[in-house]
């Protein structure tokens, strides 16, 4: 075990202390070295950890109004003790530490494995898809405060921003004589399409192919092109990008969707097949509801839908 991951461990320890007990937070520094006296076995680099959680306690009003807009759907106050504590360090370090020591990934990959260690049996995939959906949409607080002196990053015009291509696939199957539609739901609490970016040379039905075989472990077949969407993002490292999304229709065959686990699922937590009429009751980004209402038309005309 490293040192810092166990430097981690023992501030997450710390941190469940403090928060179950509702202590206040001269008392952090006492349970931190209390902590690292008895658990580190010699092997913690209690100036780390010392940085680390005050990070966490200094910032815990910014960290937990990004968990707010990462997962609307769970309070903070809602949230385990233990998952609460592991994101507030996964967005601590992720958004406030020196990315040349902790880069992204890093950060990330270790919030998840303290959630899979000290939590709950959701709780890697709770914590992956937060952190997951913060760095790629919601960038780091802050960004704004640029020198004037420098071009901001959010100032780009449109027609500059960098253009990144991704493909998506309305994937359908036939099911006891009745069609079935795979969507996958984020933590923003919308059902949406399966979707990702283009890999080298890669053309848009091996993307496709990729992409959801990846994504929620379905092989599928690409049919025809249904449109193409285009959406402006944020990513800490680029800035505002423009997303440009094809989308086909794609065939499969009924199998279970196995949602991809780790930092790649990029805010998902959820995949499932849904009966045609289930679709309209669902919660849809207003981009993605004319992909499937034009999928739904396609299948249609090609005489599919049973009437």
């Amino acid at each position: 075990m490293s040192n810092r991951h166990l430097s981690r461990t023992i501030v997450l320890q710390s941190l469940f202390e403090w928060d179950f007990a509702k202590q206040d937070d001269s008392r952090l520094d006492d349970i931190l070295v209390y902590n690292t006296r008895e658990f580190s076995t010699g092997l913690c680099d209690l100036e780390f950890s010392k940085k680390l959680i005050n990070s966490v306690v200094s910032k815990k009003d910014v960290i937990d109004d990004v968990i707010e807009k990462a997962a609307p759907q769970w309070p903070v106050d809602k949230i385990s003790v233990v998952d609460r504590n592991v994101l507030r360090i996964g967005i601590a370090e992720l958004l406030f530490a020196d990315k040349n020591e902790i880069p992204p990934k890093v950060a990330i990959n270790e919030a998840i494995e303290l959630a899979k260690s000290f939590g709950g049996e959701t709780s890697g995939r709770f914590v992956s898809g937060v952190l997951g959906t913060i760095y790629k949409e919601l960038g780091e607080p802050g960004k704004n405060d640029i020198s004037k002196k420098k071009k901001r990053i959010e100032d780009i015009p449109y027609e500059q921003m960098l253009v990144e291509k991704k493909c998506g696939a309305v994937a359908y199957c036939v099911h006891n004589d009745e069609i079935l539609v795979a969507l996958v739901h984020d933590i923003f609490g919308h059902w949406t399409l399966s979707k990702g970016g283009f890999e080298k040379d890669e053309d848009d039905k091996v993307c496709l192919q990729r992409v959801v075989k990846k994504e929620i472990g379905l092989e599928i077949k690409p049919e025809e092109k249904l449109g193409v969407n285009e959406y402006i993002a944020y990513d800490p490292e680029k800035g505002k990008t423009r997303r440009q999304v094809v989308y086909y229709l794609a065939s499969a065959n009924f199998d279970p969707l196995v949602l991809e686990e780790g930092e790649d699922a990029g805010g998902l937590d959820n995949a499932k097949w849904f009966k045609l009429s289930e679709i309209l009751d669902l919660n849809f980004y207003d981009d993605v509801l004319p992909i499937i209402t034009k999928a739904i038309d396609k299948l249609n005309s090609k005489g599919i839908i049973n009437r």
